[in-house]
């Protein structure tokens, strides 16, 4: 996918507000001099944090701003695969809520905020991505559909050689018309746009049958 495709800039944005916001967690809690595995109920954000989780924030906060820099389908990829731990780390921390095991000092406020961080990076990673109703021009359904999508550029292809054409045939019936002169009917601007039309109503022919035949 280039790097300036619409559904990049989406990815990269996603992957960057995410990973702005758990750095800042990050940073503010180890700046609270919390204990490593302290358990103690310390809050940043109305979140309950100690030194580990802080750690672990920043290190998930600088993964995704590599994700901002690289855009793409590295950062698709990234926010869907971030996403899904932080749903999964939701489930685990809520099963672990009141227990000794509770080494990230959890509180039910930390999962529900895991849930949701999860389903933004799922989102963002799956726009674009994931779906029945993809437009044709979407890099994505090209890679899933290379047979239609070669079948629509051939299309794209021979109109655009038939609107070249047609322009030509139009500049040599002027030049024609200021000389005093007619176009003659087989010049070469006319012969290339009769090609191009019947070139382009094949191609798209063509797409029609293919369509057909897939829906069979």
């Amino acid at each position: 996918m280039p790097a300036h495709h619409r559904l990049s800039r989406i990815y990269r944005a996603g992957a960057g507000l995410v990973g702005l916001a758990l750095t800042a967690f990050g940073v503010l809690g180890l700046t609270d001099n919390i204990g490593f595995f302290d358990t103690g109920g310390a809050q940043v954000g109305g979140l309950s944090t100690n030194g580990a989780l802080s750690v672990l924030s920043i290190l998930v906060g600088l993964l995704l701003f590599s994700g901002t820099v690289r855009g793409g389908n590295f950062a698709s990829s990234l926010n869907i695969v971030v996403g899904g731990l932080f749903v999964l780390s939701g489930f685990v921390n809520l099963a672990l809520l009141e227990t000794g095991f509770n080494l990230l000092a959890f509180e039910l406020q930390n999962v529900l905020f895991s849930f949701v961080v999860g389903l933004l990076l799922l989102v963002f990673g799956m726009y674009g991505r994931v779906g029945s109703a993809l437009p044709h021009d979407n890099p994505y359904w090209q890679q899933r559909h290379p047979q239609q999508s070669e079948r629509a550029r051939r299309a794209r292809d021979v109109r655009a050689r038939q609107v070249r054409a047609r322009a030509r045939g139009e500049e040599l019936r002027r030049r024609a018309s200021l000389y005093g002169g007619e176009a003659e009917p087989h010049a070469p601007g006319a012969e290339a746009e009769a090609k191009a039309s019947s070139a382009a109503q094949e191609a798209a022919d063509d797409e029609r049958g293919f369509g057909r035949g897939t829906r069979e």
